[in-house]
Order: C-alpha cells, then sequence, then structure tokens
C-alpha cells in the first residue's frame, strides 16, 4: 500500500513494488512549499473514476495511475481497503494533485497541514 509521508521539507509518496508496476512509475516527491490544499476525501476512488488512465484501474476496487482529467494531471493510489484518503493540491509540480487512499485520512491531513506551517 502507498505510504504518504513527510520527509523534511518534503512530502513523498513511496509506492510499494507492486504499485510501481502497476502505475508504471516509481515513487514521487513535492516540496511541502508547492501544497495548496489537503482535502479528506469520503470517497477516494471517485477522483479517478474519469479520464485517461496509465496504470491499473479496477473502478472502486483500486486505482494506482497517473490520471488526466478536466484539464487536471492526477497521480492516484487507493484500494479496496482504504477507499477513503486525501486529495492533496500542488502548485507548479508535476502533477496537479494526488490522490492516496488512507486508513485514518484526517490524521494524515493534519500531519501535512502541520508540516507546512
Amino acid at each position: 500500500m502507498a505510504d504518504l509521508q513527510v520527509d523534511g521539507d518534503e512530502l513523498v509518496l513511496h509506492l510499494s513494488a507492486v504499485e510501481k508496476l502497476e502505475a508504471v512509475h516509481g515513487d514521487l516527491r513535492a516540496p511541502l512549499s508547492a501544497v495548496r490544499a489537503v482535502e479528506v476525501l469520503d470517497d477516494a476512488h471517485e477522483p479517478a473514476d474519469h479520464g485517461i488512465k496509465v496504470g491499473e484501474r479496477l473502478p472502486g476496487v483500486s486505482e494506482v495511475a497517473v490520471v488526466r482529467t478536466g484539464g487536471e494531471r492526477l497521480f492516484a493510489a487507493v484500494h479496496h481497503d482504504t477507499p477513503r484518503g486525501v486529495r492533496i493540491d500542488f502548485e507548479g509540480t508535476r502533477y496537479d494533485a494526488w490522490i492516496v487512499g488512507a486508513a485514518d485520512p484526517e490524521a494524515l491531513a493534519a500531519t501535512i497541514r502541520s508540516a507546512r506551517s
């Protein structure tokens, strides 16, 4: 399962070996200064259900992919056991947002918000 962590002045999304194969992608990094918003999602699958995907997608079950939708470029890492999650919006990075499933999205969002201050 993807693991989102604060590492110094960066936000890092560590992907498992299987997720790296599914998404044809490595771990992601972004400066905390690029974070514009953090939102808790009750349905983290929904943002990845639209648009063009490169990676693995089983609707409502698992999305580990780059998604182009509505003029945005997203990276999604959401699984059936983590249907809730966070959306992190960025400015000036390769992706407009990351959508990440999480067991406790409220705590994860609070950690990211706290690290930004």
